[in-house]
């Protein structure tokens, strides 16, 4: 089992244009890339977790989600990171799946699958289901980044979530595995 920092990609990683597809809509975050490595050399593994309603709602297909995601997984392999995982619901928020955010069943396949530990991880995302999502996965933290299109009042935000205004902002808030643990090492 090992800890990692799960992403949001909409509004965290790239630009959030309402729910974006094509390729035009498609834009990094400058900085984006850096952020990552710094994230890398901190010893995490990294796994991108969005929900794609999207494509339940039938604005756009499972393969122009694949194909829209594949622009931002050639851009961050230009960049030298490659994720462990893209872990993504389809669904409408009215279906009332278990991988939907803020739900924690994505972060439980993560276990499953990729031996995630969640109470060793963190959730860096731009929306209160991402924060709730950590919270709902014992995550051990969460930070919000303000580069969304909504950014969800401090109030309604859960205890001890860190609050960046960018991913850069949001990595120097995440301690190395070893150091958020206390143990010295």
């Amino acid at each position: 089992m090992q800890p990692f920092v799960f992403l949001d990609r909409d509004g965290t990683l790239i630009e959030d244009t309402r729910y974006p597809h094509r390729p035009e809509h498609y834009r990094l975050f400058p900085g984006a890339i850096d952020a990552l490595h710094q994230l890398r050399s901190k010893g995490y593994p990294l796994a991108i977790v969005t929900n794609q309603s999207g494509i339940g709602r039938g604005y756009f297909s499972e393969e122009d989600f694949h194909a829209f995601h594949a622009l931002l997984l050639e851009d961050l392999h230009r960049g030298g990171i490659e994720l462990e995982a893209t872990l993504f619901c389809p669904h409408r928020p009215q279906d009332g799946c278990s991988c939907r955010k803020p739900k924690a069943g994505l972060l439980a396949r993560a276990t499953h699958e990729f031996g995630a530990d969640c109470t060793r991880s963190w959730f860096i995302g731009d929306s209160l289901s991402d924060m709730q999502l950590a919270r709902n996965a014992a995550c051990q933290g969460q930070v919000l980044v303000t580069t969304g299109r909504i950014v969800p009042p401090a109030e309604d935000l859960p205890e001890g979530t860190h609050v960046a205004r960018n991913l850069a902002e949001a990595v120097r808030a995440i301690p190395p595995p070893h150091e958020s643990l206390g143990d010295g090492l």
